[in-house]
């Protein structure tokens, strides 16, 4: 069976994270549930994962003044250089909501691997639904987000390791709620549009940070997006591989009637400008779209009807780059992964997918994963690789085939997404340069803009278009 349910987790698994030992991080705090914001008479809602055995460990998160857990529900995060997890914001209260300055790494490998949280330096302003983002120079950048009195704030930030936050002092235009924004090669910033609840008129754009934080970030708009007004929890994919500057789009709602609307961007294009691709079989929104590590984008999840459960018996779907096709796949064994599902690639190119909260007090516990066809092929397999590499560099790569079964190799990073976010995950290509017996030689990407630093799991595809199970590999 493609699809297998495999664990029940004792939370509801809003945010997820795959980290570099392979196990994945669950947390949604107080899981949008306002009685246990204080966290009275409940276990705290953060859960680490071993996929291996399916057990579950609960790493204390760091208390505030009066010795409650701090609550990072509805926070933003995105992989640091050392492969830790950056989790920027939450709630401080519901209803109206508000949210809190606080900031955290978790750090997959601390306590035998048990993971462990720490609190860094808090944000200028509090921040509930941001968006956070890992720099090409791995300085953390954060937008948007309700702050401590429920307003949206405009005056982005970048943390430094070193220096802590800084604030840009000039407004920018009203980003949504959880806006989805990727890195693009040249150091800038896509907002592709997709977001949550509503684009407060904005539209798609692409954004130029200054050298100063007295400046304006610079905002130019890029059209043609279809039913712009739909891309409520929408999806955002660039497109694999990440130098070919191509972002997609998919589904979203506007409403509370899903779109299967999907539109592809080049950015290294002049002038770019969205272009309609073809349409989701099935209308959705409240999805996710995983990267699979045969360059083709798999889409589960949502409802043609917002959180409507009834309307979610949806198959999954897989997008095809290079024949420019969707084609339905296996429909999952669970139903109602709505609001607040997440769906995450791993290491063996299997894609775990959980949650879906569809009312306050009611989530779907149920873990599944699903296997891709190639899943039950004959893989290839890399028998050594190095643990860490350096950018413009070239790295040998030991397979158990000779090189020349050998199609591609590249480099995807883990996901962390949350609400249909993630402004993670890509593929970036590794060019062969050269093959010998059972060794090849690929090339690293010298742009830190094209691959961030960071952990990435390294694959290999065969001619059958079969890849091997991930190495993890650093690029520093």
């Amino acid at each position: 069976m493609p699809w297998q349910v495999s664990s029940q987790i004792p939370i509801n698994p809003i945010h997820a994270a795959l980290g570099r030992t392979g196990k994945i991080l669950f947390f949604g705090g107080s899981g949008n549930e306002p009685s246990q914001i204080a966290y009275d008479n409940s276990p705290e809602g953060v859960r680490l994962w071993n996929l291996s055995d399916g057990t579950f460990v609960t790493p204390t998160i760091p208390r505030d003044s009066s010795g409650n857990p701090i609550d990072i529900f509805c926070a933003a995060h995105s992989f640091r250089a050392d492969g830790q997890l950056f989790v920027a914001g939450g709630t401080l209260q519901y209803d109206p909501f508000y949210g809190i300055a606080d900031c955290f790494i978790f750090n997959f490998t601390a306590n035998s691997g048990n993971g462990g949280w720490t609190k860094v330096a808090s944000m200028r302003r509090g921040r509930w639904y941001p968006t956070v983002l890992t720099l090409g120079d791995g300085k953390i950048f954060t937008l948007s987000g309700l702050d401590v009195s429920g307003n949206l704030d405009r005056n982005p930030e970048i943390f430094n390791g070193s220096t802590g936050w800084n604030i840009f002092t000039q407004q920018t235009s009203a980003f949504a709620l959880y806006a989805h924004l990727i890195l693009l090669g040249s150091g800038k910033l896509f907002y592709t549009g997709a977001q949550l609840g509503g684009n407060n008129g904005v539209s798609p754009r692409i954004l130029t940070l200054p050298s100063r934080f007295n400046r304006a970030i610079a905002e130019q708009s890029v059209s043609g997006l279809q039913t712009p007004d739909s891309a409520n929890q929408a999806a955002s994919v660039l497109l694999p591989p990440a130098q070919d500057q191509k972002v997609m789009i998919i589904g979203g709602g506007g409403g509370g009637v899903a779109t299967n609307r999907v539109n592809i961007v080049n950015l290294s294009a002049t002038t770019p400008t969205y272009t309609a691709a073809p349409s989701l079989l099935n209308a959705r929104m409240h999805h996710n779209a995983v990267i699979l590590p045969d360059r083709t984008v798999f889409v589960c999840n949502g409802s043609r009807g917002e959180e409507d459960i009834s309307q979610s018996t949806l198959p999954a779907e897989i997008y095809n780059p290079a024949t420019n096709t969707w084609t339905a796949v296996e429909t999952p064994i669970v139903n109602g992964r709505v609001y607040h599902s997440v769906a995450v690639l791993l290491p063996d190119g299997r894609v775990v997918v959980a949650g879906g909260n569809p009312s306050r007090g009611t989530y779907e516990n149920r873990i599944e994963i699903y296997s891709p066809a190639y899943i039950s092929q004959t893989r290839p397999t890399i028998s050594s690789a190095p643990a860490t590499t350096n950018y413009g560099s070239t790295i040998t790569i030991q397979t158990n085939q000779p090189a020349t079964n050998t199609k591609l190799v590249h480099l995807i990073r883990p996901m962390a997404p949350t609400h249909g976010l993630d402004t993670e995950q890509r593929l970036v290509d590794t060019p062969i340069s050269s093959r010998s017996g059972n060794s090849l030689t690929v090339q690293i990407t010298s742009n830190r803009n094209i691959a961030p630093p960071g952990y990435y799991m390294l694959f290999v595809v065969d001619n059958n278009n079969i890849p091997s199970v991930a190495r993890w590999i650093q690029l520093v």
